[in-house]
């Protein structure tokens, strides 16, 4: 193979490779219309720039119906935290350097308030009654 031809093949796999990464953003803007995450003011529109997205979603059971997704999508990761109440979209980036050298303890008081957490409030009980 000379230097032409093998110029002329990286240049052709580059043009798939580009084909391949345009497809997939379609595959997630599909993905993320079907969920109404487009219609939503909270969610970034620059997420297709990120490198990857994290799905923050509320229970397990959401997380089983959308594991499908995660492999016939790229550039997409799931994790549930159980304080949210919607799903949210987070870069993977910010996910990783948040958590990184953090223990599971750590990372489950950081989901209370962080990543789709929401702290919970307590309301004033009716069983307390100043006499």
């Amino acid at each position: 193979m000379n230097l032409s031809d093998k110029e002329a093949l990286e240049d052709t796999l580059k043009n798939i490779d580009k084909k391949i990464d345009q497809l997939n953003d379609q595959k997630i803007k599909a993905f993320f219309e079907s969920l109404g995450l487009n219609q939503r003011n909270d969610i970034a529109s620059d997420y297709l720039n990120w490198e990857n997205i994290l799905i923050v979603v509320a229970s397990r059971n959401i997380l089983d119906q959308f594991k499908k997704y995660n492999e016939s999508i790229a550039r997409i990761y799931f994790t549930v935290n159980p304080n949210a109440e919607q799903i949210h979209i987070y870069d993977f980036k910010d996910w990783k350097n948040t958590t990184r050298n953090k223990t599971q303890f750590q990372i489950r008081e950081l989901l209370r308030t962080n990543f789709g957490g929401v702290p919970k409030n307590a309301e004033d009980p009716n069983w307390i009654k100043l006499i």
